[in-house]
């Protein structure tokens, strides 16, 4: 593939993802996606969302790695690497009197990445930072100066996107720096509805995010089997924007009350996060791999209605069996995954921290042994919530598609 073919279909892509995202419904379907900015996504791209999304410490040369930019200065000379994604999601909600089945399919990343120079590597990611998705049926309301009530339909769509370009270079063969350059924008709507008597009534608000965010890289070969590595996302603000826009009708002539008016919110804090991961290769075949993340929420100093949030801990731990990469026989180059991810939650509700879990397998599938481009199948299946107080159980299948796709550039063909 040409240069300029490279980078007409990127900008396609990205244009793609854009256009979807907002023609979809909604990116999650999840009740917890009411509060602050929405669900915040946990999952990576290519073949680390089959590894209980671990990968810190884990030394990829042919894949694309957004957990640590410091990998990306493993990208060999000559080689484009890119990786397109979708997901499929089916959820079932229940409470203690009730359960819900909703399903979704989107995109979920494009990502792609270069050689600049010696030891010197390059990328850019974009992925979705947050989703939004619920409906609130029935919301029961008093009428002011009134014993009367009313009952309301809230719906929330919308979320943030990440934009972030990576860098990293090898100060030496066995140490990594990288770094990180995220912006992150999006949008939040809520639209909230009713019919009394002959009026009807409806309010939508919209409120704008965007900030940028900076994050280090570090990796470190221990020796050939072993390699550790450390993340860094440092706290930032992003800026609010809210639009609201009201219509009323009664006996069907439509009244607006407000159009389009425009108001300041308070900026939403992101916390200062650390990451530490380890990968280890007991032998050529196996790769073991271990994460620890841990979100400081708590100085933030936020909080929602009904909850607070507090520090947020995640664990993730991955296991990867290929026998041999290089075979001229395609089964033994097929890569079995399996992970395990702990997440003990960052939002606190009635004093109950929404925590949660997931188990992922996947496969990865050579495309052809001249290159290392990989088709990546991905199946997650997890929990989060209680079955206590206002608290929702959530259990969820998700299903993922990755193209790891590898390019040679810059090299002249020979004719003999």
């Amino acid at each position: 593939m040409k240069i300029n073919q490279i980078i007409v279909v990127t900008i396609g892509a990205f244009l793609g993802i854009q256009q979807i995202s907002a023609q979809s419904e909604a990116l999650t379907s999840s009740p917890y996606s009411l509060y602050g900015l929405g669900v915040i996504n946990q999952t990576s791209i290519g073949k680390f969302n089959s590894l209980g999304y671990s990968g810190i410490g884990i030394k990829s040369t042919y894949e694309l790695n957004n957990l640590n930019p410091a990998n990306y200065a493993l990208i060999p000379q000559n080689s484009f690497l890119y990786d397109i994604g979708v997901t499929g999601e089916f959820n079932n909600y229940s409470n203690t009197s009730d359960t819900e089945e909703k399903s979704n399919v989107n995109f979920s990343n494009i990502a792609f990445g270069f050689r600049i120079a010696e030891n010197f590597g390059a990328g850019i990611t974009m992925v979705p930072y947050s989703d939004v998705g619920y409906s609130l049926l029935g919301v029961s309301s008093n009428i002011e100066g009134s014993t009367n009530s009313f009952e309301s339909n809230v719906t929330g769509l919308g979320g943030l996107n990440d934009i972030k370009l990576n860098i990293g270079y090898a100060l030496i063969p066995k140490l990594r720096l990288g770094l990180s350059a995220s912006f992150l924008f999006g949008n939040i709507e809520e639209t909230e509805s009713f019919t009394y008597n002959a009026t009807a009534f409806e309010s939508i608000e919209k409120t704008n995010y965007s900030g940028a965010r900076l994050g280090f890289g570090l990796q470190y070969d221990v020796n050939e089997k072993i390699t550790i590595g450390s993340t860094v996302q440092l706290p930032t603000s992003l800026n609010g924007n809210l639009k609201r826009s009201v219509n009323k009708s009664l006996s069907g002539i439509e009244i607006t009350v407000e159009d389009e008016s425009s108001d300041t919110v308070s900026d939403f804090k992101l916390p200062l996060e650390l990451g530490f991961g380890m990968s280890i290769k007991p032998i050529e075949e196996l790769t073991f791999s271990v994460d620890y993340k841990k979100n400081f929420w708590t100085n933030t100093d936020q909080s929602e209605n009904i909850g607070s949030y507090e520090d947020q801990d995640i664990y993730a731990f991955g296991l990867e069996y290929i026998q041999d990469p290089t075979s001229y026989k395609y089964g033994q180059r097929i890569a079995y995954r399996l992970g395990y991810n702990y997440d003990n939650g960052y939002l606190a509700i009635s004093d109950e921290k929404v925590e949660g879990y997931n188990f992922t397998a996947g496969i990865g599938i050579p495309t052809s042994r001249g290159t290392h481009s990989m088709i990546n199948l991905s199946y997650s299946y997890g929990s989060k919530g209680l079955l206590q107080n206002v608290l929702v159980k959530e259990n969820y299948h998700l299903l993922t598609l990755n193209l790891s796709l590898e390019d040679i550039w810059f090299v002249k063909k020979k004719v003999y």
